[in-house]
């Protein structure tokens, strides 16, 4: 069997499954209308409690916010009765900009870190090509001061095995 072959039968089976558990669901509708506390009305997770009328309706699961028809931000109330939708929206901005900001500085410094240790190499490359190039500079200006010095010694005799005329006396 081929991976796409089964990944495919994963999927027709996930969604068989989520298909006969909402058929076997009853409709929650009829359930939240009858409701009269913020309590009981939320137990049940499809259900909406209203503060400003005390009501209990079905969630408008095609909006993502419940509209201002139905109830207020301020006043609807969903999962627990003490948040209002106005101070979950809130909440959950504050916690994804901070999760994002955190993610965001986390990945700058690992982009950072990634970046100084490679670094190190190409500095260790360039330094030593420039201390080389330092050396044979130096060892350049040695061999021309070194032969300055020898002609020099010529001019004036210094050089013990020369055969220039004015060449030290030997004791003899």
């Amino acid at each position: 069997m081929s991976p796409r072959s089964s990944g495919a039968a994963a999927v027709s089976l996930l969604v068989l499954f989520c298909l006969s558990a909402a058929e076997t669901q009853p409709p929650a509708s009829r359930e939240c209308k009858t409701f009269t506390s913020c309590e009981t009305c939320l137990s049940n997770v499809t259900c909406l409690w209203c503060q400003t009328n005390a009501s209990c309706t079905e969630y408008p699961v095609y909006h993502v916010l419940p509209p201002a028809s139905i109830c207020s931000l301020s006043q609807a109330r969903w999962g627990v009765c003490w948040v209002n939708f106005e101070a979950l929206i809130i909440a959950m901005a504050v916690v994804g900009g901070i999760l994002l900001l955190s993610i965001g500085v986390c990945c700058c410094c690992c982009c950072c870190r990634c970046r100084r240790s490679s670094r190190p190499d190409r500095e260790d490359e360039e330094y030593s090509r420039r201390r080389e190039e330092i050396r044979q500079r130096s060892d350049e200006r040695k061999t021309e001061r070194r032969a300055k010095h020898d002609e020099i010694r010529k001019k004036y005799g210094l050089i013990p095995d020369s055969d220039h005329p004015y060449s030290r006396f030997e004791n003899e």
